[in-house]
């Protein structure tokens, strides 16, 4: 695959908040490798943009199985969308018709329709369910890690120890939103940052501020705003990378679409960032899901097009921008909804649900079957799930990450069956890159052998004073503390036996002197 370097000689970080991960942004600021970040020429890689869908989608009116119709109008007759008017897919899969703008994807080849995605005896809550989403738990297992965050901690393991740096002067994943999710949380700290909004993103280019309330507290606010856009150096380069970009093709003027907008042109100013995390709220139609003269439009409806027509613009974007090969998104929701419509013209809490890929390295077309529905359906009837959304994670992780394969088990915490959801002509060829981003940043912890099974030994550097080195399993339950001493400054060694233990992927970290780095350990 090609790789592209649209614009050269320039990067970009982006801190809203005045703290990333703990870190002021004076600290950029002051970094010795502050003086690279103008004068970087990028080699990026794969970029994954993940959009939630915020509340629960209704997946049997987003890809409506056209085969089994009349079954589904005996369960939702008030809310189902007319069938002469889906936008066909297959001779058996239809789509909304407010998805116009991926219908054009798909037909282009660049969206990936996943059929009946969920996971066994899965969570009706709203909070429960996403935690399992974003973490890659079992409903039964509570990580306090996410996927995403133990990909971004196994690529770089340094983290957040000496970065930024020359080989990583950038974030390592964004998130648009008010707080970072799960899904990017690694073994020990978050694996990005926040932009708490799109009018602070354009109000930090611009050298605005957002006004502050005339109160004590408005003053301290105020301040630590001004505290944050003084700091020249962090914050001249996102000025200097946005204005980089100078044209982008037209968005919609939705709130989707302006945050995709933020994300695409991040990417073509040369930003390294692995992973962007952008929010669609909602999705939790339990009434007035559609107009019930038109089902066609309303609630449900002004949702799918605005997802639709943001991602339609997103790609054309990336294209003109000349970054669509190292792109692809995917659509995620906490849960579907059930087969059955309720009396309030909406949709209930359901289970499995479609899970959508799009981008012009993904294999177009549907995977998986339609759901099979009972004639007549309850209230009690739910739609079964064909694939685990973790089989969808472990596959982008090794076809599109290129995590080899008998790594993917260890960052998910599972093993699972894999798709078929890239081209496959995609290559996974190495370039040095992984290379580089295990060596970048200052690495105070090692281990080996890993994997191991028995025993292995842990390998550290303190600063002096306190030295606590513990093991966690994937629950962030404490099983060792092979090291709690105070000890000079200077590197020590210490063997850590676990035969008790059983096998699966735990996390070793190191405290000292205000200082954590943590190393994923795999016991087999």
């Amino acid at each position: 695959m090609k790789r592209r370097n649209f614009l050269k000689n320039m990067t970009a970080g982006v801190a809203i908040p005045s703290l990333v991960n703990g870190f002021g942004v004076h600290a950029y600021a002051a970094s010795p490798f502050s003086r690279l970040l103008n004068a970087f020429t990028t080699d990026t890689d794969h970029v994954l943009v993940l959009i939630q869908l915020n509340g629960g989608n209704d997946g049997l009116n987003t890809i409506v199985p056209i085969d089994q119709y009349d079954r589904l109008f005996n369960g939702r007759s008030n809310v189902i969308i007319p069938e002469n008017k889906l936008l066909p897919l297959t001779p058996t899969v239809g789509m909304h018709p407010a998805m116009a703008g991926l219908h054009d994807l798909y037909n282009d080849g660049q969206l990936r329709v996943v059929q009946n995605v969920g996971y066994p005896n899965p969570s009706l809550s709203h909070f429960r369910a996403t935690d399992i989403w974003m973490s890659g738990s079992d409903a039964d297992e509570y990580f306090p890690s996410g996927w995403a965050g133990r990909y971004l901690a196994y690529e770089y393991p340094n983290f957040p120890t000496g970065y930024p740096n020359a080989d990583m002067p950038h974030p390592l994943a964004v998130e648009i939103g008010y707080s970072m999710s799960l899904s990017l949380m690694g073994p020990q700290t978050g694996m990005g940052f926040v932009i708490s909004s799109t009018d602070d993103f354009y109000n930090l280019l611009s050298g605005v501020q957002d006004p502050a309330p005339n109160t004590p507290a408005g003053e301290q606010l105020a301040y630590v705003r001004l505290v944050a856009q003084q700091s020249r150096v962090y914050a001249q380069t996102i000025v200097d990378a946005s204005g980089k970009v100078t044209n982008q093709k037209s968005y919609p003027d939705t709130e989707l679409a302006a945050k995709l907008k933020i994300v695409s042109r991040l990417i073509a100013g040369g930003l390294k960032t692995r992973v962007y995390v952008v929010t669609i709220n909602g999705f939790d139609t339990h009434d007035q899901q559609v107009d019930p003269d038109d089902h066609t439009i309303g609630e449900h409806a002004n949702l799918l097009q605005e997802l639709s027509e943001a991602i339609k613009a997103f790609t054309e974007d990336l294209q003109y921008l000349g970054t669509a090969d190292r792109v692809v998104g995917m659509t995620f929701s906490e849960f579907g909804r059930r087969i059955t419509s309720n009396g309030s013209g909406g949709t209930d809490h359901g289970e499995a649900a479609p899970l959508l890929l799009f981008g012009k390295p993904v294999a177009g077309g549907v995977l998986g079957n339609n759901p099979q529905l009972p004639q007549f359906p309850t209230v009690d009837d739910n739609l079964p799930m064909e694939f685990d959304f973790r089989s969808v994670y472990g596959s982008v992780l090794r076809d599109w990450f290129c995590v080899p394969q008998n790594d993917v088990p260890a960052i998910l915490m599972h093993d699972f069956p894999y798709l078929d959801l890239f081209d496959a002509g995609l290559p996974c060829v190495s370039t040095g890159v992984h290379d580089a981003n295990q060596a970048a940043g200052k690495s105070l912890l090692n281990c080996w052998p890993n994997p191991f099974s028995v025993d292995t030994t842990i390998e550290y550097e303190t600063q002096g004073g306190p030295a606590l080195v513990q093991v966690l399993d994937a629950s962030g339950k404490t099983v060792a503390t092979p090291v709690n001493t105070w000890q000079p400054k200077g590197k020590y060694q210490a063997r850590w036996e676990a035969a008790q233990l059983p096998a699966g992927t735990y996390f070793c970290r190191l405290v000292n002197s205000g200082q954590q780095q943590t190393k994923m350990l795999v016991k087999s």
